[in-house]
């Protein structure tokens, strides 16, 4: 039996979205699919384990009666959810047909009252009867949607990974959460976000880890599978979270169970107001906090419980102002020892007034770490600049963090997208590794000592102490005016240059000055000294005397090879020194997997989910690999590739192809190579079943791989398609000429009309072509079935990490790429500026000038010209 994979399972439940939307947005039909998919899950679970016992009972030798009679008991049953009868999915299925909205709604109240230590008040809050104006869901569309969820059976046997739900269920949040648009900020936190707030706070086994404003529970997920990744036992991890929103809480509960997590202490009310998490009439003590509360929310102050809480202040309780208060909660439920995480608006940063004080005294007591500013647009349902807080439990800091805050101004790290922006997997890396190391980074982080903080009373402004504004473009007057690329200006670019094996000799020669103009001592030089890493084959350029009483700066001339601005990309590109930086960097990356691909390869022999522990080892080597000596001759000097890349793009590569591949490694653990390459099979046969996806069978790696012939064909018939179809296009357009010509309505045309048997035998071709074309493309999967008939394990195997290599690959060119682009960009720019100096233009001007003055003359225009 095939296995459903994730792609299958989300298009699925997006599909179920799909009967529902028109009728209502996405923030109020998500709970109506979140039951559903509980329902479904618990009930198929529920009914395996039902099977169980009775083929046990039986073997025991008792009655079916008997056995019947013991699978209806709840004590058998564990952890499993118990489902009633009347909320079994085959009694749904079979029976629900009138009246289906108040039969759902008893159905999951039943669940709820069988499980009510795990359920209680979950369940009763989806209500299928809900009003949407004045009219309900129908029987016709909730029998739609019942059918739907029908399609599949959700077993862990039956998926590609045993945490494919799960998944999948966060797949389906991330989407209600972009269709809700604002609204979805009440229930979601970017995934990225939630990474790197956990990776900040790093939280281990045995700890405890709290979310006073949990929403869909991302944060508690994350950070079990952040102990996991890092080789513990996530089991180990108590988990407690809670939130003011009851559907909100309500699908938390459901996300934290369909992940296979059944301990975690979920609550439902005001985390301000009535923090319910108590031990021994206090508040229970945490290890690691994280959190994005609510921006910008009023509060009461009377009746508070537990008032100590506020130690550092109390904000206005209007004005949308309660931000800090969460802050202080948060804090005030630490234990020795303990770390805070907690997204917050700008305006908590540098506001007065009473949060001006309590900023002040939280600084004094030193329990503020960090203050990390985020990019803008990360966020659903607002545009407030957001930061995070690092804080720790008061005395807690490392001695040599005391009396310090490292401020990183990571808000122009981000890649844009349509409606949102996004943080990639090296922004994380640049901006944990920064936190870690907590030292200044010129134009990214600053570490400031609370005097100074003091001296600017206590303002928290980020870009007041770490600047990120990129330096003003230098324009040299002199350069303007009679031309020459300035050798200082290209001195500031010798570390981006450098780095990509680029030698100012390439692009540039010494400009020879009539009036003395000469470098300043040692420019040149300094510029053309090569790195440990460099074999120079670009000439230096040669040292140029100095004029003692004019020292100015030097300049350069572009070299011959440069007479236009296109050159410059060229002569960069065709560049041996720059090929072989680049070729560097690649054997690096070879060398690397070869290394390593026996322990990708090892996943699917071990089946003891050892995962993590290979993410770990693959992550640790991966930068190093780049930085070891060369094999070949035990020298110490840095590889040469290793250049182009800084650290934080090398752990960024690796970390997003894991965050990429990282589902297909599960499959690989549970499945072995086959069932990948099976994997892959279905999820095309699925998008080419769905007639409303946008998915693109013949871009699948699978198929670009395997059948790169097949594609080649379908890009002739389309081309030819194509073609044949513009030719006769043109020909119908001459022909309706030729008829207006000799109406008299129009010149006549030249052009050679066709035949019409020239006309008949065009759309023979094309009729073929498209017939060819349709047969091809529906014979598609018929063609990866049979390449996948002829492979083993062995060459599963090969093709599978052959795929693998082939995108880490791609992820590191592509950085390549960027970068040798980005060095063009910077000599482009002085094209830009000084290629064509003022006095050229003059120069220009005074021959037009002087040419059409004698033209002029010429023609008597001037009668007297002096």
């Amino acid at each position: 039996m095939a296995k459903l994979t994730l792609s299958q399972l989300e298009r699925h439940l997006f599909a179920a979205a799909d009967i529902l939307r028109g009728k209502m947005d996405a923030s109020e039909f998500k709970e109506f699919i979140f039951g559903m998919l509980f329902l479904k899950r618990s009930s198929d679970a529920f009914m395996q384990r039902h099977e169980q016992i009775m083929q046990e009972q039986l073997a025991r030798g008792r009655s079916e009666e008997q056995a019947k009679q013991r699978a209806e008991s709840r004590g058998y049953y564990g952890d499993t959810i118990f489902i009633p009868e009347r909320a079994r999915w085959s009694n749904i299925r079979d029976h629900f047909h009138q009246n289906i909205g108040d039969e759902l709604n008893k159905a999951l109240q039943a669940v709820e009252d069988e499980n009510s230590e795990v359920l209680d008040g979950v369940l009763s809050t989806i209500n299928f009867n809900r009003r949407f104006g004045r009219t309900t869901l129908s029987d016709q569309q909730l029998r739609q949607l019942i059918l739907h969820f029908n399609k599949y059976r959700l077993l862990d046997e039956d998926f590609e990974f045993p945490d494919l739900l799960g998944s999948a269920y966060e797949y389906l949040i991330g989407e209600f959460a972009d269709s809700a648009g604002k609204k979805g900020g009440e229930f979601y936190t970017p995934r990225a976000v939630v990474r790197l707030m956990t990776q900040l706070v790093a939280p281990q086994e045995r700890m405890r880890v709290y979310d006073p404003c949990v929403g869909s529970g991302g944060m508690l997920i994350q950070s079990a599978q952040y102990v996991a990744e890092n080789g513990g036992d996530p089991r180990n991890l108590a988990l407690y979270g809670q939130d003011n929103n009851g559907s909100v809480w309500s699908i938390c509960k459901m996300n934290i169970i369909l992940h296979g997590i059944k301990t975690a202490d979920i609550r439902n009310d005001d985390t301000l107001g009535k923090p319910l998490h108590i031990e021994g009439g206090e508040l229970l003590r945490y290890d690691r906090v994280l959190s994005n509360p609510p921006f910008s929310q009023n509060y009461t102050k009377e009746g508070m419980p537990f008032p100590e809480r506020f130690r550092y202040g109390w904000c206005p309780e209007s004005g949308k102002k309660a931000d800090l208060m969460f802050a202080q909660h948060m804090l005030a439920v630490l234990r020795p020892g303990g770390m805070v995480a907690t997204v917050m608006p700008h305006g908590v940063l540098f506001r007065g007034g009473e949060e001006g004080k309590i900023r002040q005294k939280l600084i004094e007591a030193d329990v503020l770490e960090a203050v990390i500013g985020l990019p803008p647009n990360l966020f659903y349902g607002t545009g407030i600049p957001a930061c995070i807080l690092v804080m720790r439990y008061p005395g807690s800091k490392p001695a040599e963090r005391k009396g310090k805050v490292l401020f990183i101004n990571a808000d122009a790290e981000f890649q844009s997208g349509r409606a949102q922006n996004y943080l990639l997997a090296e922004h994380i890396e640049k901006i944990v590794s920064t936190y870690r190391a907590f030292a200044d980074v010129p134009g990214y982080a600053a570490l400031v000592g609370h005097e100074v903080l003091k001296g600017h009373e206590f303002n928290l402004n980020i870009r007041r102490y770490a600047d990120n504004s990129p330096p003003p473009e230098p324009q040299d007057v002199r350069a303007h005016l009679v031309g020459g690329v300035p050798v200082r200006e290209v001195l500031a670019k010798r570390e981006l240059l450098q780095a990509h094996g680029v030698r100012p000799g390439l692009l540039f020669v010494k400009r020879e000055e009539a009036d003395g103009y000469a470098p300043s001592p040692g420019s040149l030089h300094s510029l053309n000294e090569p790195r440990a890493s460099y074999q120079t084959e670009t000439p230096p350029l040669p040292e140029v005397p100095v004029n003692p009483k004019r020292k100015r700066d030097a300049y350069f001339d572009f070299a011959p090879e440069v007479q236009s601005r296109a050159d410059i990309k060229r002569v960069i590109e065709d560049d041996a020194q720059v090929q072989a930086q680049e070729a560097a960097l690649r054997a690096a990356f070879a060398g690397w997997w070869a290394a390593h691909v026996p322990q990708l390869a090892g996943l699917a022999r071990a089946k003891n989910g050892n995962l993590y522990a290979v993410r770990a080892e693959l992550m640790a080597s991966f930068v190093a690999a780049f930085q070891a000596p060369q094999a070949n001759n035990q020298t110490s000097a840095p590889k040469q590739g290793s250049l182009i890349l800084d650290k934080h793009q090398l752990a960024g590569a690796i970390a997003g192809w894991w965050e990429e591949s990282q589902y297909e490694l599960k499959t690989l653990v549970a499945q072995g190579f086959l069932g990948v390459v099976d994997s892959w099979i279905a999820t095309i046969r699925a998008g080419m079943d769905d007639k409303n996806t946008k998915f693109d069978p013949f871009s699948h790696k699978l198929v670009v791989t395997l059948l790169p012939e097949y594609l080649a064909r379908l890009a002739e018939l389309n081309s030819q398609i194509a073609e044949l179809d513009s030719t006769l296009k043109e020909a119908q357009t001459t022909d309706n000429e030729a008829d207006a010509a000799e109406d008299g309505d129009a010149d006549g045309n030249d052009e050679e009309t066709l035949s019409e048997e020239e006309l008949k035998e065009l759309r023979r071709q094309l009729r073929e072509a498209k017939k060819e074309l349709k047969l091809r493309q529906g014979r598609v999967l018929e063609r990866l079935e049979q390449a996948r008939a002829d492979l083993d394990e062995a060459a599963a195997q090969q093709l599978v990490l052959d795929i693998q290599r082939g995108e880490l690959a791609a992820t590191l060119e592509g950085y390549v790429t960027a970068h040798r682009q980005e060095v063009v960009t910077a000599v482009e720019t002085w094209w830009d500026k000084y290629y064509v100096p003022l006095i050229s233009i003059e120069k220009e001007r005074n021959i037009r000038t002087e040419t059409f003055t004698q033209f002029a003359l010429s023609l008597g225009y001037y009668s007297d010209v002096t």
